[in-house]
Parts: C-alpha cells; structure tokens; sequence
C-alpha cells in the first residue's frame, strides 16, 4: 500500500534517454513535483541548479553512473533504473558508488511503492536495499541467478545523511 502522504509534494528528477520512460515516471508519480531530463548535461544542470529529494537515473544513454556521482557530491539521494544493464556488476556499482536503490525499467508498474519505500527509509537513516530485495528478490533470481547474499554487501554509505 501505497503511503502518499510521505510522497506527496517531494521534487523528483527523472533521467532517461527515453521519452516514453519519463512519460511513465511522470503519471506513475503524479503527486510528486517530478522535472525531467532526457540527456547526461541536462541532468547536469538539474542537479547543479536546484535540489530534489529523490533522483532516479538511467544507467544507460545518460551516464548514469556518472550524475550518481553528482547526485552523491550534493547529498541527493538516488536510485539507478536500468532495464538493459541488469547484472550483478551494475548491482554493485550502484551499491559502491552509493545509490539508494536499484529500479528495472519492468518493475516500473511498482515504482509509487518502491519510491514510497525509498523515502521511508531515507529518512529513518537506512537502507532501502534489503527491503529491494525482499519485494524483487525473484525478480532479480529469474533474471540473474543471484540473491541477496550473493551480492557484496559494502557498508551502506551514509554521506546522505
């Protein structure tokens, strides 16, 4: 379920070479302020200019790693939205270079609960990743074969907070 009073009003920055994705993160998240950007320097820019509660990047066409970089430098939260590079190496680079989470582009349908579950758990200080894993695990068993533990398990960067 769904806690929108957690959600509402919070800025989110969208990042994604495709339009139709932005489309979707726009009415799945309607009750946030979600800005677009739909290029590395576009991002670029939002992230330099002005401050968001939650960025969600693409990993691939936009840098992604890159702007997740960024986003750590200014203490914004964000999560990697990938469908194309779902390995357990993208896993863990989002987990190394501080991501909060990790979203694939199919689970897209289930994004106000995740984002919904991202923020509560920004803001009690932890991890969304094991809360992930317990919602998707499946997901990403069929997908990849792994499981939570077969993942490094760095200490959960805390430069968030």
């Amino acid at each position: 379920m769904v806690t929108k009073d957690i959600v509402d009003g919070k800025r989110i920055l969208a990042v994604d070479d495709e339009p139709e994705i932005l489309e979707i993160i726009q009415e799945a998240l309607d009750h946030c302020v979600v800005v677009t950007a739909s290029s590395f320097e576009e991002a670029s820019k939002e992230i330099a200019d002005h401050e968001f509660d939650l960025v969600i990047l693409d990993i691939m066409g936009v840098r992604g790693f890159d702007l997740l970089k960024r986003c750590r430098d200014r203490k914004m939260p964000a999560a990697m939205l990938t469908a194309h590079a779902i390995d357990v190496e993208s896993l863990n680079k989002s987990l190394r270079l501080g991501a909060v989470s990790f979203l694939p582009k199919e689970e897209l349908v289930r994004l106000p609960e995740l984002v919904t579950e991202i923020f509560e758990s920004v803001e009690a200080g932890r991890s969304h990743w094991p809360q992930l894993f317990k919602r998707l695990g499946p997901f990403f068993k069929t997908r990849l074969g792994v499981v939570w533990e077969d993942l490094e398990k760095p200490t959960y960067p805390d430069h968030y907070y």
